[in-house]
């Protein structure tokens, strides 16, 4: 299969590499010294105990370049309308794009540059962190959850799951993919959300009374917009889960935190905000999360 891999951070880089050992692979990102550094020394990834190098295309400037079967986004949340629009020409009529990034809701903008039939949203369970230009560490390989929107009528996931399989990758096909989007949600809009407000470790939260209440009340409006949107979630199940994240990484920095402390703007809009914009469609009243949304961009704002 013939893939563009948008965004060479870890995961991306990840992807990337492993997938270029039985497809063609393009991974592109604005950073040059990256580019360079994996056209002429290939990109190394660390993993189970040793450094493996992968030998990917890789480009700042796609324009020049023919449509791709598959694009895998890779890049903030906030920077994904600017990464197409820029790699446009790697979009072509039988185009897929495929998102695996945090939050919820991308498809909202994903239709903008293709029919809702060539959408495939997902969730990884891999974790990786970038060591230096064109080097990244793979801490833990895990399952790919993908689905589509629309009824896969060509078996495109199909073709997905057998060219990521037999790359090292563990991809498993999903009816309702939103079900565990939303899933994987509830920690990023509770847990992650007030570790950046507050400047906490993730055991803070479960530890203190105060942020335990606030990040409750979280869970609860989540628990209500899924079931408005039609899926149903234990609360209780949920919140036991958030609490045990918090309990087992007392160390844990999200990386909503780390953004807000380090002065970038964070990646909010498809996290707490994902949860807004379903309650404003289902008529749902989540003041927690609103709140979330205006005082981490108050947050960001302050470096301007």
């Amino acid at each position: 299969m013939r893939i563009a891999v948008i965004g060479a951070g870890a995961m991306g880089s990840i992807y990337g590499g492993h997938l270029s050992r039985h497809n063609e692979v393009i991974l592109v990102d604005t950073n040059k010294d990256v580019v360079a550094q994996i056209e002429k020394e290939g990109l190394l990834i660390d993993e189970d105990g040793t450094t493996n190098c992968y030998h990917p295309g890789a480009s700042c400037d796609t324009k020049d370049e023919k449509p791709v079967e598959l694009v895998i986004l890779f890049v903030k949340a906030l920077f994904s309308r600017a990464a197409l629009e820029s790699n446009r020409s790697l979009i072509g009529p039988d185009t897929r794009l495929m998102t695996l990034q945090n939050g919820a809701g991308h498809e909202d903008l994903l239709r903008e540059f293709v029919p809702e039939d060539h959408i495939v949203i997902g969730t990884t369970e891999d974790n990786g962190a970038v060591l230096g230009l064109g080097h990244v560490r793979r801490g833990g390989a895990g399952v790919t959850n993908v689905g589509m929107l629309a009824d896969d009528r060509d078996g495109f996931l199909n073709r997905i799951k057998d060219a990521f399989d037999c790359c090292g990758f563990q991809v498993k096909i999903h009816d309702n993919i939103q079900r565990l989007i939303w899933d994987k949600l509830f920690t990023n809009v509770s847990l992650s959300a007030l570790t950046g407000i507050l400047q906490v470790d993730m055991g803070y939260i479960a530890a203190d009374e105060k942020a335990w209440t606030l990040c409750r009340q979280l869970i609860h409006e989540t628990v209500m917009t899924a079931a408005a949107a039609g899926m149903e979630f234990d609360e209780e199940a949920v919140a036991e889960k958030v609490r045990l994240t918090s309990v087992n990484n007392p160390n844990g920095c999200t990386s909503i935190r780390a953004d807000l402390r380090d002065g970038r703007k964070t990646e909010v809009d498809t996290i707490s905000g994902a949860v807004v914009r379903a309650a404003q469609k289902y008529n749902v009243s989540v003041p927690g999360h609103s709140f979330v949304v205006n005082l981490v961009h108050a947050m960001e704002g302050r470096n301007r």
